[in-house]
């Protein structure tokens, strides 16, 4: 099994607990997030990157990276959510880190300044 396997198990499991596709907010809590709307999921995500950098200062300081790792995994959860209920999928994050692949930083944050300001001038 692969990680994309995983991935796209879960993103199943979040797409089948939309209240559109019979997720019930009493017994699900990506039914009850979803339900609730954006805020609800935008502002877990607001919490979740707060104590993913919170449990990464803490490993700095010689904290346990297990921690680290449980909260980057709630951080994702929590953004697959969101990429659900905007219709797309972690394979689309993927894609993506796969088209920056190759590229550096600079020059991939170089070239999305481009493309705003073109689309800004259109």
């Amino acid at each position: 099994m692969t990680n994309q396997d995983i991935l796209d198990r879960l993103a199943a499991v979040v797409e089948s607990r939309k209240p559109a596709n019979g997720g019930d907010p009493e017994k699900s809590y990506v039914a009850r997030l979803l339900h609730k709307g954006p805020d609800a999921f935008l502002k877990k995500i607001g919490e979740e990157a707060t104590e993913t950098v919170m449990a990464a200062k803490d490993v700095d300081h010689g904290g346990d990276k297990t921690k680290l790792v449980g909260e980057v995994a709630d951080l994702w959860f929590h953004s697959m959510i969101a990429l659900a209920h905007y219709g797309l999928t972690p394979a689309d994050v993927v894609n993506e880190l796969a088209r920056r692949e190759g590229l550096s930083g600079l020059e991939e944050k170089a070239m999305r300044k481009v493309k705003e300001r073109e689309r800004l001038g259109d």
